[in-house]
């Protein structure tokens, strides 16, 4: 078998001698051309005229006409153009692609480019909905019948922006006259080469795709990059020379997927003992102009939407709505932030309304072993909630707070929110759609190099996985090798997403390290592959959403201290800590960073980070408009783990990526809330809105 090590291409970029990560803008080929999209004014029209000047000698223009397969990118759905054909669907769609040794050579042709277009109305609100799911859990119908009270209350979470180090770009050219190869800031490899097959219509053997390092993605880089790949790729075919195109900063937060904007109401069916008997809920999220992914967030979000809480019966129903602005897709969490900031307000205001006290009456809800999930499956592995809210309560010295900052209007505030989030993809995912497979090779010189599809986007997998399976066969870490993900060498173990990527990828690595162990041959060439098994007891009916949505749960406790400024309502971060059960920390280091990150992501969702659109125009297009926290913004946060390993991960480890995310906003939230004593029920809680709240507005 040819060493993985030849795969690279030996181009000036993808050398490795001095040790320096190669990103795709490090990377460059002899004669390389570079290209700029040409993109929609308009946020919904008829496209009446479109005409190109006539061009210099080397510069060539690739729109609709030129795709050899399907105008649409490869996901779910086959609703996304590549470039926009007869219509345009939102500001920033892409209408072609310009292409040329000079980048001002470039402009100068945009510039001249003659389109006209027939404006037709754009709907920027919940008017139409693409995507509609409902289940139930028990009898809601009777206990909302038999209630004495109900409670009802509305929820709203704006646009997040991944906010990733490096923006989007490939560089691609052509081997041997006629494969494709593209290499790509990407997070999920296999998604880019199934796209490229349908847009180019070819075969497996035709295209080619290799991660570049990569500068963050965040979810960012899940579904967006194989829009970029096709134009690449189909720019290539016809220009016949290497192509890089990437995106500056603007154009990058101009046109890319956010985290959806949502509304969420809830209503509380309250019996005579004032206890929730059930929940009625609806979430609704802004799709954009494309579904893309949104179909599977909303799914995500109804899943997730009792929380950390057993509640006996449950009514959920969401709908995706299409709007005319850009398309929104994936992000760290992907639906359960909208839905956890919701329930976890939603459970403090009804024990506020019933005058009890929150933190007593949410305890009473917390799962335990052996509950019922909210699609009526089972926690079948122990839950310690109760011990890790007692850890973090006590290093914030939260009951203290509490009592002192809620006598009366002090504008300091401490919350405290609980969350779980499921690793892997939801119910038959895993094993009906993406179907992982793993590779371990053994050399002729005893080096183990990994083969798979995971992509270290710096969250740690590279160095995760090389531990475990150096743990695993008993040699040193650099007899050990992986090597960025080349789909002409690694298998498809799947996207690097939905915190799978230790729990479901490291887990089969794991079973394939102990195999090649157990048949080592010295100076000899082996190959051991695995595949994903759903564990037998899972059942899932994605019909009814019914079943045992995840095979298992990561839980956490967030607290975030704030104080309020009296008079410009800014909001300082006084103090965070934090508990996880992500099963077993395969390496703490890099798990205790994921929880600094994932934090401060979550924490700034709830007070600081602030995206809007004006008719399809968003507002915030650079760092400068956008805010993201900076060390000035959040406290030191102290994060803690506690074991509970899982029978089925590697070494017991469980999924951490989206985790640390998820409980941010409502902790922050209900710190603010409990600082200015008002109602807060929509993030991002800026001092504007804060104002609004203190003056009744």
């Amino acid at each position: 078998m040819k060493d993985i090590s030849t795969s690279i291409p030996k181009v000036d970029g993808l050398e490795k001698a001095s040790g320096a990560a190669k990103y795709v803008s490090d990377i460059h080929f002899e004669g390389m051309l570079y290209a700029k999209t040409v993109r929609s004014p308009i946020s919904h029209g008829k496209i009446t005229k479109i005409h190109y000047p006539k061009l210099p000698s080397g510069y060539t223009i690739i729109d609709a006409k030129d795709i050899p397969g399907k105008n649409y990118v490869h996901m779910i759905f086959e609703d996304w153009k590549i470039f926009a054909e007869e219509t345009v669907e939102y500001i920033g769609e892409p209408i072609a692609l310009i292409v040329g040794e000079d980048k001002t050579v470039i402009e100068e042709i945009a510039m001249a480019i003659d389109m006209e277009f027939e404006e037709l109305p754009a709907v920027f609100d919940d008017q139409l909905s693409v995507i509609d799911y409902h289940y139930v859990k028990g009898d809601p119908h009777q206990a909302f019948k038999t209630a004495t009270q109900v409670i009802e209350k509305s929820y709203d979470t704006g646009y997040q922006e991944q906010a990733y180090i490096e923006p989007q770009g490939f560089v691609g050219y052509l081997e041997n006259d006629t494969k494709v190869t593209v290499i790509g800031s990407i997070q999920c490899p296999y998604y880019v080469k199934n796209a490229l097959k349908v847009a180019l219509d070819c075969d497996d053997h035709d295209v080619r795709v290799i991660q570049a390092a990569v500068g963050g993605a965040f979810g960012g880089k899940e579904e967006f990059p194989s829009l970029i790949a096709c134009q690449l790729a189909i720019a290539i075919k016809k220009v016949k020379k290497p192509v890089k195109l990437v995106y500056e900063r603007e154009e990058d937060m101009l046109v890319t997927t956010k985290r959806h904007p949502s509304k969420t109401t809830m209503k509380a069916a309250i019996n005579q003992a004032g206890e929730i008997t059930a929940i009625q809920a609806h979430i609704g999220i802004d799709g954009g102009a494309y579904i893309g992914l949104s179909g599977v967030v909303l799914s995500r979000a109804l899943i997730n939407i009792s929380g950390a809480y057993a509640i006996p019966a449950l009514d959920v129903s969401g709908d995706v709505y299409k709007t005319h602005t850009v398309p929104n897709g994936a992000f760290r969490g992907f639906g359960a932030p909208q839905a956890i900031f919701a329930m976890e307000m939603f459970m403090h205001h009804v024990a506020k309304t019933l005058n009890k006290d929150p933190y007593s009456y949410r305890m009473n809800y917390l799962a335990k072993q052996g509950d019922l999930t909210s699609t009526s499956g089972t926690f079948r592995d122990p839950i310690l909630m109760t011990e890790m809210i007692d850890k973090v309560k006590q290093a914030s010295e939260y009951d203290r707070k509490v009592e002192c900052y809620t006598k009366e209007t002090s504008f300091k505030g401490i919350g405290m929110s609980y969350f779980l989030h499921g690793c892997g993809f939801t119910g038959s995912g895993e094993s009906d759609h993406i179907k992982a497979k793993v590779k371990l090779r053994k050399d002729a010189q005893d080096q183990v190099h990994i083969l798979i599809a995971a992509v270290d986007m710096g969250q740690g997998a590279k160095t995760t996985m090389m531990k475990l399976v150096s743990h695993t066969l008993k040699i040193p870490l650099n007899q050990v090798t992986f090597a960025a993900p080349d789909t002409d060498f690694v298998t498809d173990s799947g996207p690097t997403v939905a915190s799978r990527t230790m729990m479901i990828v490291g887990g089969l690595l794991n079973e394939a390290a102990l195999e090649l162990k157990a048949t080592w041959q010295a100076k000899q060439e082996q190959v051991v592959i695995k595949d994903y098994q759903q564990p037998d007891y899972i059942e899932w009916d994605q019909e009814t959403f019914t079943g045992d949505a995840y095979p298992a749960y990561s839980w956490g406790v967030n607290i975030v201290e704030v104080s309020v400024h009296p008079i410009t309502y800014q909001v300082n971060i006084e103090g965070i800590w934090s508990v996880y059960d992500v099963g077993k920390a395969i390496d703490e280091r890099i798990v205790l960073g994921q929880a600094d990150g994932g934090i401060a992501q979550g924490v700034a969702y709830g007070y600081l980070e602030v995206m809007q659109h004006q008719s399809g125009h968003l507002k915030q297009k650079n760092m400068t408009d956008y805010i993201i926290p900076t060390a000035v913004d959040m406290a030191p946060s102290e994060n803690y783990l506690i074991d509970n390993p899982y029978a089925l991960g590697p070494y017991g480890a469980k999924g951490v990526g989206e985790l640390s995310l998820v409980g941010g906003a409502p902790a922050v939230a209900m710190a603010i809330e409990m600082a200015i004593n008002r109602e807060v029920r929509s993030i991002p809680m800026t001092p504007e809105k804060i104002m609004e709240l203190m003056n009744d507005e």
